[in-house]
């Protein structure tokens, strides 16, 4: 069978063939976490040669749009002037899952036939927040060494456009390009260009207003098992938008997180990082993720840094 012909009877499969679920425990809640070893930490802290950090968050997107349906709210508060202390103050409001903000998802945020990773019931996800697999599981869990495969160039192309898959062939097309292989216990972020589309005027910013996305097919699932990667991260949401199964609208978020209990980094802005990969010529580096300690979240906003 042709690998990037797939049902939706197929994704079914993936959640029992691809599961990690007890691997590492009945009660485990870090899941591909726990391939992040001490000794990986301390392997990945050697890749820093330079000390040159990148950031890779996107400005926080209070601009209400297609893409942006729920903007975070940013607004000042009154200052305060008192005869021995001066200070200004503000306001961060925000709902940041979706399209338009940098963040984790934690393995409480999606569900398959009433459970999350590991088996848990859905509804430890109460009012009060998530009661299993919540963010604060990870706090200081995302360090480790990055690598980044940079799509475009190998198909040619300085962004992929809205709607367009990445199969396994790009995926290992970009390694050998940059002389990398992904391992267990790495954080991948997967470049799309999709930033750089954006802020191109030579872009059709209609298309991406429509909501189609650049992403990963879920044909490329067995191969992120079988790297035993530990956090997967993009520019976009991870999945191709259109999925192009009826059944699954995001089969990446479903696989990933439920079966394999893989954290996912959305929105990411990896341009700087592109850039300094590319002038540097090596594509690994130290990755650093620390979400905000939000007790029972369902994720959080995240600023990753790569250090060289």
């Amino acid at each position: 069978m042709d690998d990037k012909v797939l049902t939706d009877a197929d994704i079914v499969g993936y959640m029992g063939s691809l599961s990690n679920w007890g691997k590492w425990g009945s009660e485990d809640q870090l899941g591909s976490l726990n391939y992040i070893t001490p000794e990986r930490r301390v392997a990945a802290a050697r890749l820093v040669r330079d000390g040159e950090a990148v950031a890779t968050s996107l400005p926080l997107a209070i601009t209400p749009g297609p893409g942006n349906p729920r903007p975070a709210h940013h607004f000042m508060m009154p200052m305060v002037n008192t005869p021995n202390f001066n200070c200004s103050l503000d306001y961060v409001g925000l709902a940041f899952h979706g399209t338009a903000i940098s963040h984790i998802d934690a393995l409480c945020h999606v569900f398959w036939d009433g459970k999350m990773y590991n088996g848990f019931s859905a509804s430890e996800v109460q009012m009060d927040g998530a009661h299993k697999n919540a963010i604060e599981s990870v706090l200081d869990k995302v360090i480790g060494r990055g690598v980044l495969l940079d799509i475009p160039p190998v198909c040619g192309k300085e962004w992929l456009e809205p709607g367009e898959a990445i199969y396994v062939d790009d995926l290992e097309a970009a390694e050998e390009r940059e002389s990398v292989q992904v391992g267990e216990g790495d954080i991948l972020l997967v470049r799309t260009g999709r930033h750089k589309a954006l802020r191109s005027q030579e872009s059709d910013t209609s298309a991406w207003q429509a909501g189609g996305l650049p992403g990963l097919h879920a044909s490329v699932l067995p191969w992120l098992h079988e790297r035993r990667i530990a956090v997967l991260g993009s520019d976009g949401i991870n999945d191709v938008s259109p999925s192009g199964f009826s059944d699954f609208l995001l089969p990446i978020h479903t696989v990933t997180i439920v079966a394999m209990g893989i954290h996912l980094l959305d929105n990411q802005d990896l341009e700087r990082m592109v850039g300094a990969c590319s002038v540097k010529n090596r594509y690994e580096f130290l990755f650093i993720v620390a979400p905000l300690h939000i007790e029972r979240g369902t994720g959080s906003p995240v600023t990753g840094v790569a250090i060289f």
